[in-house]
C-alpha cells in the first residue's frame, strides 16, 4: 500500500501509533541521507506500481506498452498469488511476463513489512529474503531499486536498506527536483488525485517547468479500483498527458542512469 503516514483521527486508540508514524516519517527524511542534485535538460517521469497487483500489469502495463513505455513494479514475493487490500497479487507467470517485456522489477520487502512493527534487522532480512526468492524465480534477475511499504521506515532500517539499492522511493506527493535524497525519493500517488485529473496534469506541467523527476505511483488499475488504485481511463489519460508533455518516460533505474548514476 501507499508509502504515507496513516491518517488516524486524534483521540482514537491509535493516536500513539499515529504520532509515532509522524515522528518516524520525519526522522526518515532527516537521517541517513544520500544527497544527489538532479540536473537534466529534459524532465523525467517514471510510472511505478506498489505490491504488483495483477491488474497493474494486465491493464496498467498494457496501457504503458501501447505508448511504447515500461514501468517499475515493486513486488513483495511473499504475497505472490494472494488476495490483498490492493487486489489480486501477481503470479509467477506475471512476474516472468513483466520481466520479459522490459519492465523493471523493484523490491518491496518479502512480506510487505509494516515499518511500525518491524525491527531494523528484520526489515533488512525481508529484503534479502525477497532477493533470494527473485533469483529462484528468475535466475539472473536482480532488484536495484526499492519502495518502502506502507510508510516511512525507522531511520536505522533506512540505513540498512540503502546498502542494497541504488535508490529507495517513499511517498510525499512531491516532485524530485534540485537536491534530493536517493535513500528517500518522493513519489506522487495517483489514487490521491483520482477524482481530480487536473491536479495530476498540473504536477506534470510543474515537473516540466522545474526540469525535475516525477515518480508516479499507484497499485491496482481496474474498472472498480480499490482505495489504493485508479481506473484504466484515469491512468490512460495520465500516461497520454505525460507523453504529450515531452518528458522522458523511463522506469526508475533507467531514469537514475539518465541522471548520471
Amino acid at each position: 500500500m501507499a508509502s504515507s503516514v496513516p491518517r488516524v483521527p486524534p483521540g482514537s486508540g491509535s493516536l500513539r501509533l499515529y504520532l509515532r508514524a509522524r515522528y518516524q516519517a520525519r526522522a526518515a527524511r532527516l537521517f541517513f541521507r544520500r544527497p544527489f542534485t538532479i540536473q537534466t535538460q529534459s524532465p523525467l517521469i517514471s510510472f511505478t506500481f506498489d505490491d504488483f497487483p495483477r491488474s497493474s500489469l494486465l491493464v496498467g502495463g498494457c496501457i504503458l506498452q501501447r505508448c511504447g513505455l515500461v514501468g517499475t513494479y515493486y513486488v513483495s514475493l511473499g504475497l505472490m498469488g494472494t488476495a490483498a487490500p490492493t487486489g489480486q497479487i501477481a503470479t509467477p507467470d506475471d512476474l516472468h511476463s513483466a520481466y520479459k517485456n522490459g519492465h523493471e522489477l523493484g523490491c518491496h520487502t518479502f512480506s510487505h513489512c509494516d515499518p511500525l512493527k518491524t525491527k531494523s534487522r528484520q526489515y533488512e532480512a525481508a529484503i534479502i529474503e525477497n532477493r533470494v526468492a527473485l533469483s529462484r524465480l528468475i535466475p539472473g534477475a536482480t532488484f536495484k531499486s526499492f519502495a518502502y511499504p506502507i510508510g516511512s521506515p525507522r531511520p536505522l532500517a533506512k540505513a540498512r536498506v540503502a546498502r542494497h539499492f541504488l535508490c529507495c522511493r517513499a511517498g510525499g506527493q512531491a516532485i524530485n527536483v534540485n537536491g534530493v535524497d536517493l535513500n528517500h525519493l518522493s513519489a506522487y500517488f495517483l489514487e490521491k488525485s483520482r477524482h481530480d485529473i487536473q491536479a495530476v496534469k498540473d504536477v506534470i506541467d510543474q515537473n516540466g517547468k522545474q526540469r525535475g523527476w516525477l515518480i508516479f505511483a499507484t497499485h491496482d488499475v481496474a474498472e472498480n479500483p480499490t482505495p489504493y488504485g485508479c481506473t484504466p481511463e484515469f491512468f490512460q489519460e495520465v500516461v497520454q498527458y505525460a507523453v504529450r508533455s515531452g518528458a522522458r518516460i523511463l522506469p526508475v533505474i533507467s531514469a537514475l542512469q539518465a541522471l548520471g548514476i
